[in-house]
């Protein structure tokens, strides 16, 4: 049996921070550091989100859907796993949430910061969904 309470765990904190980060934009208290730190804290939360992701959907597809010959590594995956209609979305959109997790390595600045916050919440609703596909329960 799977033990998805790292993904519930990541992707709920994901969800509080992108929803502060949403409403820090209007509060006047904080400084430029202040949002930039929630920024940050959006994205590093989404890298750890989507890692326990894929890493869940492989062992989904290994223990539950019974395929041998699964990949180990992220784009291989999500195709394998949209094959399976694992996905509400495309796999186009799972492969832009894969480019945005690979540019975010090691840089939280300008336009790779803002692309990566422009996906986050989309993320949010698609992880969600294959989190209940996954685990046959309700988000809650």
């Amino acid at each position: 049996m799977i033990d998805y309470d790292k993904l519930q765990k990541s992707l709920k904190h994901l969800e509080q921070q992108f929803a502060n980060y949403q409403l820090s934009q209007d509060r006047i208290e904080l400084t430029d550091i202040d949002r930039e730190a929630i920024a940050e804290s959006v994205i590093h939360r989404f890298e750890t989100c989507y890692d326990t992701l894929w890493k869940d959907l492989k062992r989904y597809l290994i223990e539950e859907i019974g395929l041998a010959d699964v990949p180990n590594s992220p784009k291989p995956l999500l195709k394998l796993a949209g094959q399976n209609d694992l996905f509400a979305s495309s796999v186009e959109q799972w492969l832009k949430y894969a480019d945005a997790r690979t540019s975010t390595a090691h840089d939280y600045s300008g336009e790779k910061t803002e692309e990566t916050l422009a996906v986050v919440g989309d993320f949010i609703d698609d992880a969600i969904g294959l989190y209940q596909t996954m685990t046959g329960t309700t988000w809650e």
